[in-house]
């Protein structure tokens, strides 16, 4: 029987897996519409301006600021239309004193006028505008380069394309954008008892659960999951699932890593690499172990479907987005009071899955095993060893 190595805090073991993380450097070329959540590669300048042209801001009329100084409701300013000009049209006609030309908003401005005015503030004749108001030069006028200049920086690499990076890339035309790639994390699933979703179970078998909530993990983290098929508890297969997890950037296992007889995993990794760590002091997580061979980061994960995607939040979350070269991962927390005591484990941190109503935090969890200790929880309160947490104690609900 294998026996757990030395536990580590949870700190240090974050900490050990962090500083053995390196963000990814291959790169690719996406289309800009498939590079939502994408770190670009790249600083990006603008190739022209933004707008590219004097435009109207309103719908109105552009004039010459000076034929309009006298213009009053009681005193009206008559001034010829000379045309009019619809947005992506542009004007034959240039806007000489005594004219103006009707404009729609976003449409180039005309030559010679230097002010729109907004049809609300004019009455129309049959082939004339009557101003009611004085336009101010360079009113309702967007200029060439307000927005973007050419030759700016508009999105600097290491961003995160959102809606509005995209919009502002999608001004210069640009369809295509360099992105670094999503790290490929292979998850091999272990155990002679589980079997694939979809397929029937027989004897004592049950359905493999920890490939799809990590695979979600890993997805929703900037990485793309790779679920190879479900290994048995035989050397020569689990070397052999081992070698092909290593064609990707991370590799996950799940399951194996116990002090089980049959838990056989750590003494392959053991012999292909460098076992950093084997346990860690928190509850639920115990077995979690880090590992890495051929410069592969192997992050084993507990068998038990809680234990497991725990584990996941507190290490596969933050290692995988500094990988993806993601902000680093930083979940909400509120504030709340403990609805019932809580003692906490006497040699281990505890990671307390909870739900909130209104102000109080309720327990959730059941045991390692049961996979709705998670998907009944918003978030986790972390009781330290040998903690006690009185009814009503002010806490930090870490949410998921």
């Amino acid at each position: 029987m294998r026996l757990f190595g030395d536990l580590l805090p949870y700190e240090e073991a974050l900490k050990t897996v962090l500083n053995n993380i390196a963000p990814i450097s291959c790169t690719e070329r996406t289309a800009l519409d498939n590079s939502l959540g994408r770190v670009l590669e790249e600083d990006t300048a603008a190739a022209y301006n933004i707008p590219p042209f004097d435009r109207s801001g309103v719908d109105g009329y552009a004039v010459r600021a000076a034929d309009t100084a006298r213009a009053a409701p009681d005193a009206p300013v008559r001034l010829t239309l000379a045309e009019v000009v619809y947005a992506g049209a542009t004007g034959t006609q240039m806007v000489s004193p005594g004219t103006c030309v009707q404009i729609a908003t976003g449409a180039k401005m005309p030559c010679g006028a230097d002010a729109v005015i907004m049809v609300e503030n004019t009455r129309r004749e049959i082939d004339a505008i009557l101003l009611l108001k004085p336009a101010q030069t360079g009113e309702n006028v967007g200029r060439t380069g307000d927005d973007v200049m050419k030759g700016e920086l508009l999105v600097s690499a290491g961003a995160v394309l959102d809606p509005s990076k995209i919009g502002v890339l999608s001004s210069q035309g640009i369809s295509r954008v360099k992105v670094f790639a999503r790290p490929v994390v292979a998850i091999i699933p272990t155990g002679e008892e589980i079997v694939p979703p979809g397929k029937p179970l027989k004897g004592s078998q049950i359905y493999d659960i920890n490939s799809h909530t990590l695979a979600a993990m890993v997805r929703l983290h900037g990485g793309e999951p790779v679920i190879l098929p479900i290994t048995g508890d035989k050397p020569e297969e689990l070397e052999a699932a081992l070698e092909k997890a290593l064609e990707g950037d991370m590799v996950l296992t799940s399951g194996g890593s116990s002090v089980g007889e049959k838990d056989l995993l750590m003494g392959i990794l053991e012999a292909r690499g460098r076992v950093f760590f084997h346990g860690v002091k928190i509850k639920p997580g115990k077995p979690t172990t880090f590992s890495e061979v051929k410069g592969k980061p192997v992050l084993g994960m507990p068998g038990n479907p809680t234990t497991c995607l725990m584990a996941a939040y507190l290490f596969l979350a933050p290692a995988l987005r500094q990988m993806a070269r993601l902000p680093a991962y930083n979940p909400c927390r509120v504030q709340a009071r403990m609805a019932e005591r809580v003692n906490g484990p006497r040699d281990r941190t505890q990671f307390l899955t909870v739900r909130i109503e209104g102000e109080k935090a309720i327990s959730v969890f059941k045991e390692s095993s049961a996979i709705t200790s998670m998907s009944h929880a918003e978030g986790y309160v972390v009781v330290g060893e040998s903690a006690m947490l009185e009814k009503g104690t002010k806490v930090e609900v870490v949410m998921f």
